[in-house]
């Protein structure tokens, strides 16, 4: 059974995110999202994927789910990672058609990719967290604990 700690392996990822595997593969080989416990490193050697690598990956997931184009999510996606560090989960994007626009703050908006106005669709990307925890906890065996959190615990995962 993975941990937490010791991360999660390329098809358990692909699996909890809700992506193929072949979808997995391609996003670390262009440098989308790398594993950040352990990289592939030739043949018969496996991607480790930590839990923040998760919670990227379900961002990503949900941007090309509300229809921004690859391209554009990974921009979006430097753009994050830039501008708010470890912790993406504390924004919103504000998506309209094929732009975004991120929400930092309540009373700050950032055009992420340069583009036009007009809202269609808010991504909480507090909400990923939570959506990421529920599809682990429904992987694990019923009768494993979770902690105080509602989270799974790391003996758990």
């Amino acid at each position: 059974m993975e941990t937490y700690e010791e991360g999660f392996s390329g098809r358990k990822t692909a699996e909890v995110v809700g992506i193929s595997y072949r979808q997995l593969d391609y996003w670390a080989r262009t440098d989308l999202v790398r594993p950040s416990l352990e990289d592939a490193r030739g043949s018969g050697t496996r991607r480790r994927y930590a839990y923040r690598d998760l919670l990227e990956l379900k961002v990503i997931k949900q941007l090309l789910d509300a229809g921004i184009k690859l391209e554009s999510v990974r921009e979006v996606f430097a753009y994050l990672r830039d501008q708010l560090g470890e912790d993406i989960t504390t924004a919103n994007l504000v998506i309209n058609g094929k732009n975004s626009v991120v929400v930092a703050n309540g009373d700050e908006l950032i055009d992420v990719l340069n583009a036009g106005q007009g809202v269609f669709n808010v991504l909480s990307l507090g909400g990923v967290k939570e959506d990421l925890d529920a599809a682990i906890v429904e992987l694990r065996p019923a009768s494993e604990g979770s902690d105080d959190g509602g989270r799974p615990s790391a003996s758990a995962v």
